[in-house]
């Protein structure tokens, strides 16, 4: 899987505020990803986020 910083992803479970689409800000380890939604952002494992990727949204 190749994501990029700057992609924007949709996931398989949704933000507690119920939006399904992130922003990808950092990679590395842990991936950091901001919720298109709310704007929250949330430092999450790369093995973690590989698995609840569903897809990447291309603009």
């Amino acid at each position: 899987m190749t994501v990029k910083v700057g992609d924007r992803v949709e996931m398989k479970k949704q933000h507690p505020c119920g939006g399904k689409t992130f922003l990808i800000l950092r990679i590395g380890m842990d991936f950091k990803i901001k919720c298109e939604k709310c704007g929250r952002e949330v430092m999450v494992a790369r093995n973690k986020i590989e698995k609840n990727i569903k897809k990447i949204i291309t603009d």
